[in-house]
């Protein structure tokens, strides 16, 4: 029976090297000259630290443009609150991998309100949709190209 998978991934190597370039870029432009602000890459986390709250949001602002440069999309960012002190900010931005559960009962939902002959199953973080009929597994990802779900989507291991 052909199948395919629904994931929701981020290749945490771009990710890495975006945040290099924004690092680079913070350390030459002139309003971040004599500033103590940086970047920091830790597992699927991205620290930025300013001295001021202002200095944050421009930071932000460069590595948003560098992620869609290198082309990850910028739907997997969680970004946190900042938290300020009278000398420091910081502010935390999560990559988000994989496809929670209550998003994945939503996918399967809307599979099953869509009246087409396919089955979907949760599986772990993403949902493998299978079908007799390769149509319709191709109406089922135009439909979720549609959809909205706040999470960078993939297709993968599309199976007859």
């Amino acid at each position: 029976m052909p199948s395919f998978d629904i994931v929701s991934e981020v290749d945490i190597q771009e990710v890495r090297n975006a945040v290099d370039q924004a690092k680079r870029e913070v350390s030459t432009r002139f309003d971040f000259k004599g500033t103590k602000c940086s970047f920091e890459l830790k597992d699927a986390e991205v620290t930025l630290k300013g001295e001021q709250e202002f200095q944050l949001q421009q930071m932000m602002d460069i590595l948003r443009q560098k992620m869609v440069k290198r082309k990850v999309d910028i739907a997997c960012m969680d970004i946190k609150d900042p938290e300020t002190t009278l000398n420091a900010a910081t502010q935390k931005v999560l990559i988000k991998q994989g496809i929670e559960t209550d998003t994945a009962r939503k996918m399967v939902k809307k599979i099953k309100g869509s009246k087409l002959k396919v089955q979907a199953q949760i599986q772990g973080d993403q949902v493998r949709v299978t079908g007799k009929n390769r149509d319709d597994l191709q109406q089922v990802i135009a439909l979720f190209k549609q959809e909205e779900f706040d999470l960078p989507l993939k297709y993968i291991n599309f199976r007859d």
